[in-house]
């Protein structure tokens, strides 16, 4: 949800600060790999962007054992663009309304809870890896095809929690068909003001969301570059833009090229530490 509003929602303002007409194609599949691929091997002439989301770039590339293309070497970072934080949510008869009590029951009763997932080796599911691995609990992976089926189950009670972005399951959270416990992020949600951190419940150094940016053709020259990343942080300063990424439960993430490049190489290493641990591959 976050990746497609992402693009209609920057769409409108790149073509005004561009001059030039920007068009939303949607390149699915293999998880985003083909439309990444394209852009990799493009003209490097400014005209082909990617809006990529963090699972497309340094997942992909961590648990491909041929991945088909080099998230540092292959593309010039922009800018990060929406940031939406993952909450560890849960079905509401499920007896742990804490942090403490969801890790005491997971530890009595290893494997008993299902953990839902958008499907393998998506964010949720490898979020809910990350999060085993720090806290040494055991959960049953239970992959669904996409978010919403994982969710209405969720809410059924054939699962009974997912490692979900705040700007999908909010709205459940809210109606109290779902119950959010922890948000993997450094500070709290306003869209879930209630909702501690996992620092601030117990389990430090866990933080997980999912972001977007835009990347050009690694070639692209230095005054294209510089041109686009003038004309999306103008965009990213409208207040349009920034309301429209509230009403879903996201965030502006404005950033330098410099620190999008630093934020991938940080998610790459943590992600290859997660397919070492786990011997997840994807191919």
């Amino acid at each position: 949800m976050l990746f497609r509003s992402t693009a209609r929602t920057v769409a409108p303002g790149l073509t005004e600060h561009l001059g030039q007409q920007v068009i939303v194609e949607n390149r699915g599949g293999a998880g985003g790999r083909i439309g990444t691929e394209l852009v990799a091997k493009a003209p490097a002439d400014g005209y082909t962007m990617l809006l990529a989301s963090s699972g497309m770039l340094t997942i992909n590339a961590a648990f491909s054992a041929k991945p088909a293309y080099d998230p540092l070497r292959d593309f010039a970072a922009v800018s990060t663009v929406a940031l939406a934080p993952i909450a560890l949510t849960v079905h509401p008869p499920l007896p742990a309304k804490t942090l403490t009590e969801f890790l005491a029951l997971a530890r009595a009763r290893p494997g008993a809870i299902l953990m839902a997932s958008a499907g393998t080796g998506s964010n949720t599911h490898l979020t809910g890896e990350l999060f085993q691995a720090i806290t040494g609990v055991k959960l049953t992976h239970v992959p669904y095809k996409g978010t919403s089926p994982a969710l209405i189950d969720l809410v059924g009670g054939q699962t009974q929690c997912i490692f979900d972005q705040v700007s999908t399951s909010s709205p459940m959270v809210a109606s109290g068909k779902l119950r959010a416990i922890a948000l993997a992020a450094a500070k709290r949600s306003a869209v879930l003001p209630n909702v501690p951190t996992m620092a601030e419940a117990g389990v430090k150094e866990f933080e997980a969301a999912t972001y977007t940016g835009v990347f050009l053709p690694a070639a692209t020259p230095r005054d294209v570059q510089n041109r686009v990343y003038a004309a999306l942080t103008r965009t990213l300063d409208m207040s349009a833009t920034r309301d429209a990424f509230a009403r879903v439960g996201a965030e502006v993430a404005k950033s330098t090229p410099e620190e999008l490049s630093k934020r991938l190489v940080n998610d790459l290493a943590r992600w290859k530490k997660v397919q070492q641990m786990t011997g997840l591959k994807l191919d």
